[in-house]
């Protein structure tokens, strides 16, 4: 049940989308713009299984997406549910994106998280990533997103 699997199939788009939408409903009024998870759909999902992976814990109550761009595999919608964090599941999501990443031969992991999300930030550096630069989302004059980056041991 604690072990990562790839799902494909979309009989489980309803429960993934509704892990993330709990999940990150803290966010909600903290982070501005507003997650890119209200534009998430059954669809966005059916087309995130084909052009990178989508890898659950349990029923899911852990998820990662994995995209492979060039120089690194971009980690999106990491998501533990509230009633299971800290059980490591996070880490152990991101350890199987690092074996992805060797078998891709991608050098690095790479993800972003917002600004306004500290706590965030202390998971992601305690779990090897650094900062590697700040984005500023479409319409805004100020960063609104970190990038963090962390190499792949080959």
């Amino acid at each position: 049940m604690m072990t990562p699997r790839l799902v494909t199939d979309p009989a489980l788009w309803s429960a993934i989308l509704k892990l993330l939408q709990d999940a990150f409903a803290y966010m909600e009024g903290r982070i501005d713009p507003p997650s890119s998870l209200r534009d998430l759909t059954p669809e966005v999902l059916d087309q995130q299984a084909r052009t990178g992976e989508i890898w659950i814990i349990g029923a899911p109550i852990a998820c990662v997406f994995l995209t492979p761009k060039p120089g690194a595999l971009y980690l999106g919608k990491l998501a533990v549910s509230a009633d299971h964090r800290g059980r490591g599941l996070a880490r152990r999501l991101v350890d199987q994106a690092e074996t992805r990443a060797r078998a891709l031969r991608l050098p690095a992991l790479e993800l972003q998280t917002r600004v306004e999300l500290i706590e965030n930030h202390r998971v992601f550096e305690a779990m090897g990533f650094a900062e590697t630069g700040r984005t500023a989302h479409p319409g805004y004059d100020r960063p609104t997103s970190i990038t963090y980056r962390r190499p792949v041991d080959f």
